[in-house]
């Protein structure tokens, strides 16, 4: 039987949110959504995931912010961090605290679908 990856989405873009969600579910994937960095933490959506596509600029605890938690409780899920404003400190940031990827929104699909395959291949 084929394991079925499960794929957490952190937006707080409900139409960002959908739109990945929708694409994820297109790859035969599960996808959960979450509207924040803080519902993920508190729903334990971590324990559950295979991957994390998480935005960086969200009320509350930020991607990054959400990406440095998971690694300081030992938690290796691999992160895609995705925002509308990309910064040289939050990329070093982000791929410092072991991102798997950094993109920019707007992002290609076909750019995520690569991303995400490469992020649930990782050993």
């Amino acid at each position: 039987m084929t394991k079925i990856s499960k794929i957490a989405v952190v937006d707080d873009d409900g139409s960002v949110r959908d739109a990945l969600t929708g694409l994820v579910r297109s790859l035969g994937m599960k996808a959960i959504g979450y509207s924040s960095a803080d519902d993920f933490v508190a729903k334990a959506g971590y324990k559950h995931a295979d991957c994390i596509v998480t935005d960086v600029q969200m009320p509350g605890m930020t991607g990054v912010e959400l990406l440095e938690f998971l690694r300081k409780e030992h938690h290796d899920i691999p992160v895609i961090v995705v925002t509308a404003y990309p910064s040289p400190a939050t990329r070093a940031r982000a791929l410092a605290a072991g991102a798997a990827h950094f993109l920019s929104k707007p992002f290609n699909g076909n750019e995520m679908v690569r991303c995400i395959e490469q992020a649930i291949a990782a050993p």
